[in-house]
């Protein structure tokens, strides 16, 4: 009989992990492949069989924009800072626009991903990351809409426009970090899907949309910049029209996104070990 002689370095023990570990990043690199194809597929899914196609992209905004121009700009005559009303909301509502549908799709990315899931294995996190980036394409659009309003009011940018990139990225990021965590809950919980149009209706009410952050009584000011809505909405403002960047609303909005992100990230990795089993 032949004698099979096995190496002890041959072995290799597979032991899972305790769920605390941070994210792989370089794995996420190894599947980027995977993640264009995600993100062009909700592209192309989200126009499929339109009439309009990608003109919803500024249609949605716009419709938006004029609603709250006649309700809080004219009847309500709710004050803009000197601002013309059209253009106040316009250059709040094109960030929300897209933070808000990033959010609503993200918190549900692992729920109405179940089938792919189960069938082979990829790094969970693509899944709640992919609306964030598929939504860009809509953000791109809205903007000629932000730039022809500019252009009607002649507004002209400012040395401030070399800020905006970190506003983007900071209007990108909270998206993420609320998606990490309620797509980690929303395994678990259903009701997160249920409940989360009506909390993107109070999170509208709670940033400078319709209304200015400087209404906001001195006292209360440092706990509302805590938002990081708050800061990403009047930091788009400043760069784009040139006025002062109001920074106390927000470095303790970039804090909270911060703080959020890291926490989103570290259960978001916990809950991935169950995301199988539970769904």
């Amino acid at each position: 009989m032949k004698n099979t002689h096995i190496e002890k370095d041959a072995i290799t023990t597979i032991k899972p992990d305790n769920g605390w570990e941070p994210i792989d990043f370089k794995e996420l690199i190894r599947y980027r492949d995977l993640a264009y194809f995600l993100v062009w597929r909700d592209i192309s899914v989200q126009f499929a069989q339109t009439i309009l196609g990608f003109s919803w992209a500024i249609l949605q905004p716009l419709i938006q924009i004029i609603i709250f121009s006649i309700i809080f700009g004219r009847i309500a005559q709710i004050p803009s800072d000197g601002i013309p009303y059209l253009l106040f909301s316009t250059t709040a509502v094109i960030p929300w626009t897209y933070m808000s549908s990033v959010m609503s799709q993200s918190s549900e990315s692992l729920v109405s991903n179940q089938d792919m899931l189960g069938k082979v294995y990829v790094p969970r996190l693509l899944y709640p990351l992919t609306p964030v980036l598929s939504k860009l394409m809509d953000f791109s659009i809205s903007l000629f809409l932000l730039i022809a309003i500019m252009f009607y009011y002649k507004v002209t940018p400012t040395w401030n426009l070399i800020y905006l990139p970190l506003f983007i990225v900071m209007m990108m990021t909270f998206p993420i970090a609320v998606g990490m965590w309620l797509s980690s809950l929303a395994i678990r919980y259903r009701d997160v899907r249920f409940a989360m149009q009506y909390v993107i209706q109070m999170l509208m009410y709670t940033a400078p949309i319709v209304y200015t952050a400087s209404s906001i009584p001195d006292e209360y000011r440092f706990y509302y910049s805590l938002n990081p809505l708050v800061g990403v909405i009047e930091g788009f403002r400043a760069t784009l029209l040139g006025t002062d960047i109001p920074w106390m609303f927000v470095l303790p909005g970039i804090f909270s996104t911060v703080v959020l992100l890291v926490g989103g990230a570290f259960y978001f990795k916990r809950m991935e070990r169950i995301v199988v089993d539970v769904i």
